[in-house]
């Protein structure tokens, strides 16, 4: 009897592990197999299939060679392979629209703008990515995480805070914040005629300290430890994604789990506290309407009334991610926009003095208003290249949860969108044999203009429906700062200055950005 038993045992056992190796053959074998097959049965050309790991790896070694030295010229606008090396590889050797291998997933790559159009203007059909690690999540969720009926909810609630006139309002903030950086470079200036600085901390510490006013009502002192843990968690943030997530390895006590936790803990209780006190101040009778928290604050609280059920508002946790995105998303766009627009001033002086005369002719010596702003058409035009050259997100992810038909192609469910931003703004198909130069005056006529009404040719801030809710905030207050700069500073590059864009989530110089400032 006890041997009968034992063997049943042995047998159950022995099913149990065939049952178990079988699906996980076909787990990370078959099935990833199946999809390239039938990618590649569709004219696609992309990568082999490598068991479990795909291109990680490749792309990690990749990513450390491009970093390990700077781009040999300063001149040199041709950045793609040194930003994204692998995915600049593939792209160039199997086409527009091709594949690769993140793990077991395919990831479909898109560089061309009639595709990347369709798929910006689909956005229930098309959705952020939610695959992978998922405590890469702790770095921002809020509207840009949200899908389907939950954004709409949450982009209903929000807009009133990017209305222009709302905006307006906010510009003394940009103001200050900027004179506070200008006169720490003037204080400098007193004493020398010029000075090298490295100007990309300064950027970060004035689009951070634009933020903590526009968003909380505070100054930058208050919000500096939550820019500091959401700076250590992008760098985390970047190393979980370049790794194959197992399932249920987010609950494991590692060193990079527990940090990120706690980072996550911290910053939620810090906003949490900022909240707080604002609901108590509303409660309080206080009029608190003026910034973007008190504005969403105000916008929920009417959107429960009007409806009258809470559900149609934002819970705290939810008024909390919004403010974790406003952190992120607000100080990273602009200072990347701002740091990179200085670079290349330093470098085309033509243009730097152009700009100058320009904002000399409209405010003269005086304070930057709105109306003069909106006026800047050689800044404007500058910007638009600044952000053609180097975009702050160099690609956009989307996931296709169901079997899906993209123009003529069949992509099974689970399969990954990656659509090539950077490679998008670089393409001489599009824009010409002078693609990889510094050209403003290509945008004269505008943005439908240079890319012959292919509006999805030109994407800095997104497109479709979840285009950037906050772009008008980012443009206003890069131009302030623009302006205060020229009014008081010329600017050269340093000699010191390294070429070397790479992205840690986004587009930055990996060297910072010396340059060498003269009081005008």
């Amino acid at each position: 009897m006890a041997m009968e038993l034992a063997m049943a045992v042995v047998c159950v056992l022995g099913v149990t592990i065939l049952i178990l190796a079988l699906y996980i053959l076909n787990f990370w074998w078959l099935k990833p197999k199946k999809i390239e097959k039938l990618l590649r049965d569709q004219g696609l050309n992309g990568t082999r299939y490598r068991l479990v790991l795909g291109d990680l790896k490749e792309m990690e070694e990749m990513l450390i060679e491009a970093k390990s030295k700077p781009m040999k010229s300063l001149a040199d606008h041709d950045i793609a392979h040194r930003a994204y090396p692998f995915f600049h590889k593939a792209v160039t050797a199997h086409g527009k629209i091709c594949f690769t291998w993140m793990g077991i997933r395919p990831l479909v790559h898109i560089s061309e703008p009639i595709t990347i159009r369709e798929v910006l203007a689909n956005n229930y059909q098309f959705q952020k990515q939610r695959a992978g690690n998922p405590l890469t999540k702790l770095l921002v969720r809020g509207l840009v995480d949200a899908e389907a009926d939950q954004w709409a909810k949450h982009r209903k609630i929000i807009n009133p805070a990017f209305h222009i006139e709302k905006l307006k309002r906010m510009v003394p903030a940009f103001y200050v914040s900027c004179n506070e950086m200008i006169h720490k470079w003037e204080e400098i200036l007193a004493k020398e005629t010029s000075f090298e600085v490295d100007v990309w901390p300064h950027l970060q510490t004035f689009t951070a300290d634009v933020i903590s006013r526009t968003a909380f009502g505070s100054s930058f002192k208050e919000g500096r430890k939550i820019f500091e843990l959401q700076t250590e968690l992008e760098e985390l943030v970047l190393k979980a994604s370049m790794s194959v997530y197992i399932p249920g390895s987010k609950f494991l006590p590692t060193k990079i789990n527990n940090r990120m936790k706690e980072i996550d803990q911290e910053v939620k209780a810090r906003i949490k506290g900022l909240i707080d006190k604002r609901i108590v101040a509303m409660k309080d009778g206080e009029s608190i309407y003026d910034d973007l928290l008190g504005i969403l604050l105000d916008s929920s609280y009417k959107e429960i009334k009007q409806q009258g059920n809470s559900n149609f508002g934002l819970t705290i946790d939810e008024v909390i991610e919004e403010c974790k995105l406003f952190y992120f998303a607000g100080q990273e766009t602009t200072g990347n926009m701002l740091v990179w627009t200085m670079i290349l001033l330093g470098q085309y002086k033509d243009w730097q003095t152009r700009a100058r005369e320009e904002v000399l002719q409209v405010f003269g010596e005086k304070r930057p208003d709105v109306d003069g702003l909106n006026h800047l058409k050689d800044v404007n035009m500058i910007f638009n290249e600044v952000l053609r050259l180097y975009p702050p997100i160099g690609f956009m992810r989307r996931m296709i949860h169901e079997e899906t038909k993209l123009r003529n192609i069949i992509l099974p469910a689970g399969t990954l969108i990656q659509l090539n931003t950077l490679f998008l703004h670089h393409d001489k198909d599009i824009w010409g044999e002078d693609v990889n130069e510094f050209k403003p005056e290509r945008f004269f006529e505008g943005v439908l203009k240079v890319t012959k009404g292919q509006q999805a040719s030109y994407v800095p801030f997104g497109g479709g429906p979840r285009i950037c809710i906050g772009q008008n905030f980012a443009m206003l207050e890069a131009k302030m700062a623009l302006a205060m700069i020229l009014q008081r500073f010329s600017f050269d590059i340093s000699p010191s200055y390294s070429n070397a864009p790479h992205t840690i989530i986004t587009l930055k110089p990996q060297f910072g950005a010396h340059l060498i400032l003269h009081k005008l």
